[in-house]
């Protein structure tokens, strides 16, 4: 396991800790959450983009129109 220090600013550092408590966990726990959502963010952007470039533009837009066909 690795160790990380940040610098941040006393008040987020304070709402952080506030925000760790409200939800009963650590502020390591918050930070180990949160860092988890973002790379999982990340993982699917490069993802999307990855299938974007070899994808078919006509193909997408067609999926495109069907989902508008079912919101209407």
């Amino acid at each position: 396991m690795g160790t990380l220090t940040i610098r941040l600013p006393d008040d987020k550092h304070t709402r952080l800790k506030e925000l760790a408590q409200s939800r009963g966990i650590s502020i390591n726990k918050l930070i180990e959450e949160l860092s988890t959502i973002a790379l999982a963010e990340f993982d699917a952007h490069t993802r999307f983009k990855a299938m974007a470039a070899t994808g078919n533009p006509e193909e997408g837009l067609k999926i495109l129109a069907k989902l508008d066909d079912l919101t209407q």
